[in-house]
């Protein structure tokens, strides 16, 4: 049900594919609750996905852009502005790529170049479109910047491989860079760890069906859907999370502080 909580609001949502991606339920409730913005992707994923479909059914344009260069974020924020009509107040950062995943090299046995591409895809393009939108002063005081994590970043698993080390990096960007944006236009940065979701993404890591049905033992409330997701996206772009800043906020339903649950001590059992 929508509440017009992001009405009046513009922004940049990165990295909507398919109707499985994060990305595109945000886009899809951020439309609902008023919001107006522009989507983007980088022009190879564009080409693989279905953005056409939603930039229809949401009004709203497309302006292609690889996250990693600095002269397509410069045009993606100029054009930007210029079809919102101003200054814009939140951005989503939903993007996360890495090529020794996609190759099957093992995290002990990484090729170092493709290491690099996936942490300038992964997490080096968050500080990118951080620092190109606060050079060119282009968020409203009070704006909201979200970055999509996982807990990978603070506990090992296993096959997640390098993504977990990009994650960290990702979620260490937001504190530093949330410092620094707070004090100078009151504009929040924060991570949402999500349980994990079978996005386009995510199905390509080793193993994810286990890690799905491993974390939804593991959670009380069970794991949290990519809408469920897009809804906490809402409230952290709307005026009701002013203050929340410098976060890395857990949307898991539990399982983040969750030892052991019963059901998974049964599985154990004689």
């Amino acid at each position: 049900m929508a509440n017009g909580l992001l009405k009046g609001k513009k922004g940049i949502i990165f990295g909507a594919l398919n109707e499985q991606s994060i990305a595109w339920k945000v886009a899809e409730r951020a439309h609902e609750e008023g919001a107006e913005f522009v989507l983007t992707n980088a022009p190879i994923a564009m080409r693989m996905g279905e953005i056409n479909k939603l930039a229809e059914d949401t009004n709203s344009q497309i302006i292609p852009a690889d996250a990693t260069s600095l002269e397509d974020l410069e045009n993606l924020i100029d054009k930007s502005m210029e079809i919102l009509g101003g200054k814009i107040d939140f951005i989503l950062h939903s993007i996360g790529m890495s090529v020794n995943v996609r190759k099957g090299r093992h995290y002990t046995d990484q090729k170092y170049d493709w290491t690099m591409k996936g942490i300038d895809v992964s997490a080096m393009s968050f500080h990118k479109v951080m620092q190109t939108a606060y050079q060119k002063d282009a968020i409203n005081d009070w704006g909201s910047i979200l970055g999509l994590t996982y807990i990978a970043a603070q506990r090992v698993f296993p096959d997640y491989n390098d993504m977990a080390d990009n994650k960290s990096y990702l979620e260490s960007v937001a504190r530093s860079f949330g410092y620094h944006y707070g004090k100078k236009a009151n504009v929040r940065v924060n991570t949402i760890s999500q349980s994990p979701t079978m996005t386009t993404a995510g199905s390509g890591v080793k193993g994810f069906n286990e890690f799905i049905n491993y974390s939804e033992q593991m959670s009380p409330l069970g794991n949290a859907s990519a809408l469920d997701c897009a809804n906490y996206c809402i409230s952290m772009f709307s005026d009701l999370t002013k203050f929340v800043t410098m976060q890395n906020l857990f949307h898991d339903g539990g399982f983040s502080n969750t030892g052991v649950t019963q059901e998974v001590i049964e599985k154990f059992g004689d």
